[in-house]
Parts: C-alpha cells; sequence; structure tokens
C-alpha cells in the first residue's frame, strides 16, 4: 500500500494528513495500519524516527473517531509512555490528527497538578495519554475509568514492559477489560520482552521493519577515545563548528549534565538541559526553546533519550557512554529523522572502554540466551525451584548487561539459592542480606511477583 487512501482510513483523516504535507507512509506505517485497521494487536519494531506513533495514532483516530462520546470519567483509547516528555509529544502529534474533529485528547504525566488532571477527565476524554504512575494515582482516586477503553498502546514498549514497569502495567490492566485491541511499538524489542508481551497481547500481528535495535541508517557515527578530564574542551570545539545548528548532548547523571550546560553557557553557547531535577515546567520550557531554535544546545540524560522527536536536530554527542548498550541506539536515534541525515559522536575515556564494547558488541536475543543457559547449565537451582519457568521468563536479566554477566561468570558467583535475576528501574531496598562476594558486600533489593522472588544485585 504506497499511500494512506489504500488504507481503510477515513476520507477525511486523509485530508488532514494531506494538510499536514503527509501522502505517502513510512514502512512502519504501511505494515502496521492496515493490520489495526482491521482491529487485530499489533507488535510494530522499527527504527527511531520511522513515524511509529502515527503507525498507531491514525488506526486509533480512525477507530474511535467512529464511536459515540465517552461516558464521565471514561477513557476509549489509552496510550502508555514511559517519559513525560514522550507522552507530550505522543499527545501533540494525535491532538494535531484530530484537528477539526470532535475527539479530545488528554494527557497525564507526572510532576502537574494532580487534581488540574482529575478535574480535566470528569467528562472523559477519547483518547488519554499518560505515564504509568501517574495513571495509578488518578485511578486510585477513582478519577478516571478504564473499563470502557476499547483500545490500548504501548509506545517504547521494551522499557514497558522492562521490570521497573511490569508491576505498574499490571496494575494498570486490571482495570481493562479483556476485550480490547492493543499494540506494542518500539525501536528494540528483546526476546523477553517479546515473550511477556504474550501477556498482554492476542495473536499479534508482527510488524518489523528493520533489526531490533539497529540505528538509523542515515546517523554518520564516530568516537573519539580522550581523557575524562579534556572531554569538555574536545566538546567545545566540535559545537563551535556548528554553532547554528542543533546538537542534543548526553550526560550520565543529574549533576554532571547541569554542571556541562553552566559550562557550555560560559563558553557562550545558547544551552539548556532536562533532567530529573528539573520541573515539568522546567523541562517543557527547555524543550520548546530547543525546537524553535533559541537554545541550539540541550544537555540531558536518558530521560530524553526515548521518543524525543525534533527532526532538526543534526548532532548528538554521547558525552558519557551509556551504561545499557541498548541505550545507546535510543540516544543516537534522536538524530536523522524523517529520512534527514545526522551525526552521533561519542566520548570514550579509558573507564568508559567496556561500555564502548558492550555497545559494540552488544549480542543478539539468540546469543543472550545461549550465553545464559551455559552459565545457568553450570549451576544447580535452590532447591524447589521451578528451574525451567525461572530460566524461561528471566534469563535476559542476566544476559542483557554484558559487564554484568561477565562479572558474575569471571567471578564463579555463587547461585546456589537460584537468586542471580537482575530488575531494572528504581530499585526498592529492603535489607541488608548475607550474599556477599568473598569480603566485598553487594547491596541486594528484592522484587515480588508472580509468587517467585526475584533479586537485582549491584555493586
Amino acid at each position: 500500500m504506497n499511500d494512506f487512501t489504500q488504507m481503510g482510513l477515513p476520507e477525511k483523516l486523509v485530508a488532514r494528513l494531506a494538510d499536514m504535507g503527509l501522502t505517502e507512509p513510512t514502512p512502519i506505517q504501511k505494515g502496521a495500519i492496515p493490520f489495526a485497521m482491521d482491529g487485530r494487536d499489533v507488535m510494530g519494531l522499527a527504527q527511531t524516527g520511522t513515524g511509529k506513533t502515527a503507525a498507531f495514532g491514525l488506526p486509533l483516530v480512525a477507530h474511535i473517531g467512529a464511536m459515540g462520546r465517552p461516558e464521565p470519567k471514561g477513557v476509549q483509547g489509552l496510550v502508555l509512555a514511559p517519559t513525560r516528555e514522550l507522552a507530550g509529544q505522543i499527545a501533540d502529534t494525535l491532538r494535531d490528527l484530530t484537528q477539526g474533529s470532535p475527539l479530545k485528547v488528554a494527557v497525564v504525566v507526572g510532576g502537574q497538578s494532580l487534581n488540574a488532571q482529575a478535574k480535566r477527565l470528569e467528562r472523559g476524554v477519547d483518547l488519554l495519554v499518560a505515564t504509568p504512575g501517574r495513571l495509578i494515582d488518578l485511578l486510585d482516586r477513582r478519577a478516571v475509568r478504564l473499563d470502557q477503553t476499547r483500545f490500548l498502546v504501548l509506545d517504547e514498549a521494551d522499557q514497558m514492559l522492562d521490570m521497573g514497569f511490569i508491576h505498574a502495567l499490571r496494575q494498570i490492566s486490571r482495570h481493562l477489560p479483556a476485550k480490547r485491541q492493543t499494540m506494542l511499538f518500539s525501536a528494540t524489542m528483546p526476546k523477553l520482552m517479546e515473550e511477556l508481551s504474550g501477556e498482554y497481547l492476542d495473536n499479534p500481528q508482527k510488524v518489523q521493519v528493520s533489526p531490533p535495535g539497529k540505528a538509523a541508517d542515515k546517523i554518520e557515527q564516530s568516537v573519539h577515545f580522550i581523557a575524562k578530564s579534556e572531554k569538555q574542551a574536545l566538546l567545545i570545539e566540535l559545537l563551535d563548528t556548528h554553532r547554528d545548528e542543533l546538537a542534543l548532548v548526553f550526560g550520565r547523571t543529574k549533576h554532571g549534565s547541569e554542571k556541562l550546560m553552566k559550562q557550555l553557557e560560559k563558553a557562550g553557547f545558547a544551552a539548556a538541559s532536562i533532567h530529573g531535577n528539573k520541573s515539568q515546567g522546567q523541562r517543557d520550557r527547555a524543550l520548546q526553546a530547543f525546537r524553535d531554535g533559541t537554545v541550539r544546545v540541550l544537555v540531558a540524560t536518558d530521560v530524553a533519550a526515548r521518543g524525543l522527536d525534533i527532526p532538526a536536530v543534526r548532532h548528538v554527542y554521547n558525552y558519557d557512554l551509556p551504561n545499557v548498550p541498548e541505550n545507546y541506539v535510543h540516544r543516537i536515534g534522536r538524530t536523522a529523522r524523517a529520512g534527514r541525515d545526522g551525526a552521533a559522536v561519542a566520548f570514550c575515556a579509558p573507564d568508559e572502554a567496556g561500555e564502548l564494547r558492550a555497545i559494540q558488541n552488544a549480542p543478539t536475543p539468540e546469543e543472550q540466551r545461549r550465553l545464559f543457559l551455559s552459565f545457568w547449565n553450570e549451576r544447580d537451582p535452590s532447591p524447589g525451584t521451578n528451574r525451567n519457568e525461572r530460566m524461561e521468563e528471566y534469563y535476559f536479566r542476566v544476559a542483557y548487561a554484558n559487564e554484568r554477566y561477565s562479572r558474575f561468570h569471571d567471578r564463579g558467583w555463587n547461585t546456589d539459592r537460584g537468586e542471580i535475576f537482575i530488575r531494572f528501574g528504581e530499585p526498592e531496598y529492603v535489607e541488608d542480606h548475607p550474599f556477599n562476594y568473598g569480603t566485598r558486600p553487594y547491596q541486594i533489593w528484592n522484587y515480588y511477583g508472580q509468587g517467585r522472588r526475584f533479586i537485582f544485585v549491584d555493586e
């Protein structure tokens, strides 16, 4: 299907796309929209910047536009996103698509007034975009109902189904009707995430237009091997060669990113920052200034790595390499969007060599599976443990981060108790645990789910 007119979309929606200058669908849109219009559950995998939001947004608008008004506090279509920035961006796209129609789009995220958000939902909304935590807050207050929700979308599905979100997702799913259409979209979809998605999708149609985790083809990638103390001077030198172009700089910590932004301002750059210590209003203002070009350099932690869609971004700098290899793909995917060219530059200090190797040699899901199986089979699980069940569902937690996997494996980690599973997301500290490696203590957190015990271990 080479144009939107052949996909079963309403004529008014096709006309709206033409007004927006969109006449030819992207590959992920060509693959996903027809199945979504037929009511199928969809799992969509595509590189960042290829139009995933419209791939689920157009079917949502088409289907919900043919329905009646929502009930008080009701929601007809729900889109869940992992970050506030991505949620706001999705809502903006949906508002563009619904312009001129009676459909009502709302967004609820943390960092804003809960009472004001509850007030906006009183009459019900057609499309709600939310982060999981804030949606649970509203559900607990009975300010929103999901029992009539017929459409569910998980954007950046790998992160939504990661262990840090799975508990929240299960809380939300209890409020949703069993009969619904569900769609998952992401740039990456590890095998474990694909398996867990079976809990939420019914016989889904998988649409994959590029290998999961593959960076956009039009991104020119390079790396500078440099001492950590020299990074700032090199960044300023490189930024000075394209002062009129937008550049996104990724740091690892909130404090470090804020300090770097202030140093760039002192060097004469129009810079801003977004990270977890910024209020939602501050983050929104920084993003808007970056979009309209008032700010040319945006320094960010990984809060901005997923879903941020600013086509004019020409350069991405990995000032600090990510400690999760998969995040590299999401970071550099902020450039070369919508078919444009882009450049991604990484700075690698000597103590980041392990992170660079992990990015360059990140194993495929099948390789991760083989790594774990060889690791697991060398040791006996604790008595009474359902070995196959735990292995099949949680092998990815160990193999995901190569440097952590290698550390456990090389040290001959004692797994007699069978408690070696890693949970990503915010850890919950519980108590001291008599589980040490030699004389070096490890911090251990517990996560309880599905009647089994899992442990996140980190130095």
